[in-house]
């Protein structure tokens, strides 16, 4: 998945404490986002992690309904690592790398953050170093992210997020193989927790990250906000991810929540329902449910809704990138899309729907080519995951992943006129 062409852009994570009564405390780590683009086109990458993520979730919906037995001790073997139902999902394409310690003393892992899975795990790249705080469980770890996978044992140890935020007894995959992970350790998950269901033996499922810095009273709510700038060079400082809270100095106004979607399985995500209109009047999705995922690069929609994208902006398939293209007339002419959710617009303008201009090389485009952001997800709609919002329409708006009230937030920033690509 990673691999020497990576493009390697420094931003940094900011971890928030409100614990009353110390105030909040904000911490700067080192984190990259990485351009995995050596084999395949960008589209194909993210349609097939949402192939994945669809997959994972239908599975879920028969465990819901009784018709999967949810049990691993009886099943946890080569055969059940294959199936839908152990898996869980990273993304091949661009990725948001944090140094996270684990032990006492902690040693430095360069973890992948994903919202799309929730097990955390080490071993990938540096091995784990075992220290007094390490306890075997003697359980089994397998998770199969598509492109990748690990297996291993679950240890459990202290993660160290940054000052006071310090985890003891976390749950960890240690890896003894992995594939798919050149140049990371492995991955931070901080997706609901019951994506953790039928990846460790003996368990139902494990408590995230997340989940054990409230449960131990680390943070006064189990929230996690995230805003990014856009990436327009190899040295964009553009990122913060807070626990625990909101940083009202990356965001305008007040922040929109909506509720985790009824429909499955968007709804075992960060899933949401939104209408998307183009221009004044040109519906493309109505009232769909889909999620809100960083893991994601581009912004995928429903065949049909994308079909009815492309005929309004005339944009034609570049066979180089696997994205749509337009000529600077027709740029000129584009409209902005507008997402209602929860009751609020949010517009993605013109700018924001095309790919940084300054990294089109890095996806396969010529110098002077304008790529639009906006892909096709796979699968008509009705599906139950007609769309993803993922980076590029996260780099134009502050997001909440909500766990404590199962709800999601967005809210405008500086970027989201802002013209940067």
């Amino acid at each position: 998945m990673l691999n020497s062409a990576s493009l390697l852009v420094p931003v940094f994570l900011a971890v928030s404490s409100f614990a009353a009564p110390v105030p909040q405390v904000k911490v700067s780590l080192p984190v990259s986002v990485r351009f995995n683009l050596t084999d395949g086109k960008l589209p194909d990458i993210d349609r097939a992690r949402a192939a994945r993520l669809f997959e994972i979730g239908r599975a879920k919906e028969h465990q819901v309904s009784g018709a999967v037995d949810g049990a691993l001790d009886d099943v946890f073997n080569a055969k059940r690592a294959a199936t839908a139902s152990s898996l869980a999902v990273t993304n091949d394409a661009v990725s948001y790398v944090a140094n996270v310690g684990v032990g006492n003393p902690a040693t430095q892992y360069s973890l992948l953050i994903d919202t799309g899975s929730s097990n955390t795990w080490v071993g990938a790249g540096k091995k784990y170093v075992q220290t007094s705080s390490s306890t075997n469980t003697g359980h089994s770890v397998v998770v199969n992210y598509g492109s990748g996978s690990f297996s291993g044992t679950e240890y459990t140890d202290t993660v160290s997020l940054g000052p006071g935020l310090v985890i003891d007894k976390q749950s960890i995959g240690v890896a003894s193989t992995s594939q798919g992970f050149e140049g990371v350790d492995g991955i931070l998950g901080v997706g609901p927790v019951d994506l953790t269901e039928n990846t460790v033996s003996g368990v139902s499922r494990v408590q995230t990250v997340s989940d054990n810095l409230y449960l131990h009273g680390k943070i006064p709510t189990e929230v996690l906000a995230m805003s990014f700038n856009p990436a327009t060079s190899q040295s964009s400082a553009n990122g913060e991810l807070t626990f625990g809270g909101l940083d009202s100095s990356k965001y305008n106004g007040s922040i929109t929540y909506t509720p985790i979607t009824k429909t499955e399985p968007s709804s075992f995500y960060w899933g949401i329902d939104q209408s998307v209109v183009y221009g004044t009047s040109q519906s493309v999705l109505s009232g769909n449910s889909g999620i809100v995922d960083t893991g994601t690069t581009l912004i995928l929609i429903a065949t049909d809704a994308f079909n009815r994208y492309q005929a309004a902006t005339g944009a034609t398939l570049d066979s180089n990138t696997g994205l749509l293209s337009i000529t600077k007339d027709q740029y000129s002419r584009l409209q902005s899309l507008f997402f209602t959710i929860g009751g609020t617009r949010f517009e993605l303008t013109p700018n924001a729907q095309i790919w940084p201009r300054a990294l089109n090389s890095y996806i396969g485009g010529t110098r002077d080519g304008i790529y639009l952001v906006v892909a096709d997800i796979g699968m008509n709609s009705g599906s139950g995951m007609d769309f993803i919002n993922g980076y590029t329409f996260l780099e134009r708006f502050y997001a909440v992943y909500d766990t404590s009230s199962k709800r999601v937030g967005l809210a405008t920033t500086a970027n989201t006129k802002a013209t940067t690509n």
